[in-house]
């Protein structure tokens, strides 16, 4: 992916997590700032878990490991991240909603 498309995909990830704040129970509402703090962090530590176990196991992979992973690293976000605060029910289903957007919106500029 070249830096165009790393810049629009933490564009469209920061979207999609400010919206999560006012679809999604147990999620917070972030600024823009913060957001894009969050879609900065959680790709690092999905970057990092993919470098150390494999695709399979990454925020990125198929299935129900990569969803929970996912999960998983959106609720330890909101330890770096200030103003974000997730529950674990928020976590699952913001993981679920990211996974959707993902399938539907590219995020490589072609």
């Amino acid at each position: 992916m070249n830096w165009v498309g790393a810049i629009v995909r933490f564009i469209v990830a920061a979207i999609v997590l400010m919206l999560l704040g006012y679809i999604v129970p147990g999620f917070s509402h972030l600024t823009f700032w913060s957001a894009l703090l969050a879609a900065l962090v959680i790709a690092l530590v999905g970057y990092i878990i993919e470098a150390m176990f494999g695709k399979a196991v990454s925020p990125y992979g198929r299935g129900i490991v990569g969803f929970l992973v996912a999960a998983a690293v959106i609720y330890a976000a909101q330890l770096v991240v200030p103003g974000m605060h997730v529950t674990v029910l928020g976590a699952l289903i913001a993981a679920f909603i990211i996974g959707l957007v993902d399938l539907f919106i590219p995020t490589a500029v072609r």
